[in-house]
């Protein structure tokens, strides 16, 4: 066997398990993720910009102690070397994060996840114009199939609603397709400190507006920190992992999981009975992104043994 024809099947080996592995690990951020609507209805009384404050303080001791275990001393350093994009990534995501949560609680939810579920195409759009990058045949028909189950799971639901909630949705949707195409683009760095930039920029805003008034309650605080901390900590954190390896539309794809599992979650914690369209559309989506991700890993296997160096 010629030896540059098995290396370059290795090459292919290699980044069809790199591919498998990141979609893997989305699926799993997605479903971590997914549990912050139940998060969010199980506290008292506090109010969107409280929230953000505690969350993003919450993320931003668990983002800092990643890197601290990674990179010891030396932490601040690569804070610093994201650079303008990272500067621009985090912002990006600071906006999404304080626009999402102005949007559900000034509209609908329906409203809300229906804006939300363009985020794969949005991202699409950017990533073609600005990466030139292009979707698989697979991945387009999955986008498509995802995106009919939200649209069932909102069934009836979707209405004008506020026009501010509809638009801090839309503003949602946008941002954070901005940021998965920033974070896509310099995968070569570790974009991890754009999340800790995020974070700050959201705790600084919300002391503005939240000036002397972000006491609540001890559970709440401590369901922001569950949230902030573990769920989106550790959900982004994978995020930024998988970017190395899959293109900007694939990444944001994952996140319909989000909202196919969401009221799974109330439903079977808080016993908030989801209606059968939520069912049906859930179950689009669930099947459909799960289908992909294994069909890629199911591919990457024959390949890696392929690619493996004959014996000489």
């Amino acid at each position: 066997m010629d030896m540059t024809e098995t290396v370059n099947r290795s090459d292919v080996g290699e980044t069809r398990s790199r591919r498998g592995f990141a979609m893997a690990i989305m699926i799993a951020s997605s479903i971590g993720i997914s549990f912050g609507g139940l998060v969010l209805r199980s506290m008292d009384d506090a109010d969107a910009w409280q929230i953000n404050f505690y969350r993003s303080l919450a993320l931003v001791l668990a983002i800092m102690s990643i890197l601290m275990i990674q990179y010891r001393g030396k932490a601040a350093i690569h804070v610093r070397r994201v650079g303008k994009p990272g500067l621009l990534g985090g912002a990006l995501l600071a906006m999404a994060s304080v626009a999402f949560l102005q949007s559900i609680t000034n509209t609908t939810v329906a409203n809300t996840l229906f804006t939300l579920s363009a985020i794969p195409f949005i991202t699409a759009a950017l990533a073609w114009l600005f990466l030139r990058e292009r979707l698989h045949r697979e991945t387009l028909i999955t986008m498509f199939v995802a995106a009919f189950g939200v649209g069932a799971m909102m069934g009836e639901g979707v209405s004008v609603g506020s026009f501010y909630g509809n638009a801090m949705a839309f503003l949602t949707a946008l941002c954070f397709a901005g940021f998965a195409v920033i974070v896509r683009r310099n995968r070569q760095v570790n974009m991890l400190p754009t999340l800790v930039l995020s974070g700050i920029l959201i705790i600084a805003l919300s002391l503005a507006v939240r000036w002397g008034d972000l006491a609540i309650s001890s559970k709440d605080i401590l369901l922001c920190f569950l949230w902030g901390g573990v769920l989106s900590g550790v959900g982004n954190a994978l995020f930024i992992v998988a970017s190395r390896h899959l293109v900007a539309a694939e990444l944001t794809l994952f996140m319909l999981l989000e909202f196919a599992l969401g009221p799974i979650w109330v439903w079977l914690f808080i016993n908030e009975v989801p209606t059968k369209w939520t069912l049906i559309g859930g179950l689009l989506v669930i099947t459909s992104v799960t289908l992909r991700a294994l069909l890629e890993m199911r591919r990457s296997a024959p390949m890696l043994k392929r690619g493996r160096p004959s014996p000489m």
